[in-house]
């Protein structure tokens, strides 16, 4: 199939590039999701938003909820900076825990720019509409030598007992994971590395000064780790991309050590970072969502369009013959309606190519991604995802005007993705 430039059907102006079936709040900047959870059957989403600017700081947390993946609603802001308190300059990257009932929010709380972060609780009602967060560290910045930054908790249960993992290095030195025992949600006790760069498998491919949003969740009888790489650079930083690794934890003094086997990358796109794990045991399923930034724009494009990064798709993970392989969220399937003939392609604001052969996605002439035979590739907005036949992904961004918009080469089948219809809206509003 060949779509050819055409305009039928174009949102206005910016309307246009706007994800339709995407979590992202109306306006302001959006960065990592946060405390992905899903509570008495319903999916919570939360993720790092400055809601007065389309440039990151002063980071609260966003967030939404839906019932099956694709209709989401609103909810009002988790978490916000308290001016003069632990969490003066944002509320940084956590998790989501069901401690003893009551859901609790998990994050980095910063209080000054020099790396140091705090881990601080919230507490939140039965709704998880209204938290509480505490005016003291339940982690203070820990004081190690080589580690400046921290970051990132994250917590599983492994072997009936609780753990906290955080990102943690320096701008010049070398990455590692640190490990607690919060079996006690409100008293972590250190527990030394769970593991560093002399890793084999890690020191080969997540090489990187600071490791962040580490995710740590059992696939099978295995363990999947999941780190996004900071990487010190000229003038600056640069974030390098995510990477995983299929291993073992295994008994290590007091604490635990892992151990990988195989690792790769995650997402070879130019704009995924910072994803996020759920483990869904509901529907025994692993889920994740990453960051997708935006790319190539002006300072004067992104204030137009009023907002600026989006949350990729849900999608399952799996570890099948030791590696990684990730696949669209099965609910999708429901965005499904009717197909799209090829003219119709350019003008259309979210639709899905079920690649029969090779074949590419075009904007204004260029090539924007490539496939192979047996992709599946979502577009939604400016927003672009690829899922390879073997399990790979690639995400990307792209932005179609009135004059220039999509152009698909390849055989396959175009498939017209309509969001269902919105719940009722709550009281505080719906998206």
């Amino acid at each position: 199939m060949t779509a050819s430039p055409t305009t039928t059907d174009v949102p206005a102006g910016t309307a246009r590039l706007r994800p339709a079936w995407h979590v992202r709040p109306e306006r302001g900047w959006l960065n990592d999701p946060n405390g992905l959870a899903r509570v008495d059957g319903r999916y919570h989403v939360f993720f790092q938003h400055h809601p007065t600017s389309t440039s990151h700081g002063d980071i609260h947390w966003g967030h939404a909820s839906s019932p099956d993946l694709i209709t989401w609603t609103d909810e009002p802001i988790a978490l916000t900076p308290r001016p003069g308190g632990i969490d003066a300059i944002g509320c940084w990257t956590g998790c989501l825990v069901v401690d003893d009932g009551v859901p609790t929010l998990v994050y980095s709380a910063v209080s000054v720019g020099d790396g140091s972060a705090d881990v601080v609780l919230a507490r939140g009602d039965a709704e998880l509409r209204h938290f509480v967060a505490d005016e003291h560290a339940t982690a203070p910045m820990p004081r190690l030598e080589g580690v400046t930054d921290v970051r990132d908790p994250f917590v599983f249960t492994a072997d009936g007992r609780r753990w906290g993992v955080q990102g943690a290095g320096s701008p010049g030195g070398r990455p590692q994971l640190l490990l607690w025992q919060c079996d006690d949600l409100t008293a972590w006790q250190p527990r030394g590395v769970l593991v560093d760069d002399t890793d084999p498998v890690l020191g080969d491919v997540a090489a990187a000064n600071i490791w962040e949003c580490p995710n740590l969740v059992p696939v099978g009888d295995r363990w999947l780790l999941v780190l996004s790489l900071w990487r010190r650079s000229e003038g600056g930083h640069d974030l390098n991309g995510v990477r995983w690794a299929v291993g073992d934890l295994r008994p290590d003094g007091d604490g635990l050590r892992f151990v990988a086997e195989r690792g790769g990358v995650v997402d070879d796109g130019p704009t995924f970072y910072a994803p996020q794990l759920l483990l869904d045991r509901d529907a025994d399923r692993v889920l994740m969502w990453g960051w997708a930034w935006e790319r190539g724009r002006t300072a004067e494009q992104v204030a137009e369009q009023g907002w600026q990064g989006v949350l990729t798709s849900p999608r399952e993970l799996t570890v099948e013959d030791g590696v990684l392989v990730q696949r669209p969220a099965v609910e999708l399937e429901r965005l499904r309606d009717g197909t799209l003939e090829p003219a119709e392609v350019a003008g259309a604001h979210t639709f899905a190519v079920e690649a029969d052969g090779p074949g590419a996605l075009r904007l204004g002439g260029e090539e924007l991604v490539t496939w192979d035979a047996g992709a599946r590739v979502l577009v939604d907005g400016s927003l672009v995802e690829v899922f390879s036949a073997d399990g790979s992904t690639t995400t990307t961004r792209g932005y179609p005007t009135d004059e220039e918009g999509w152009e698909v080469v390849g055989d396959g089948v175009l498939h017209r993705l309509r969001p269902p219809t919105a719940e009722a809206s709550p009281p505080h509003g719906s998206r």
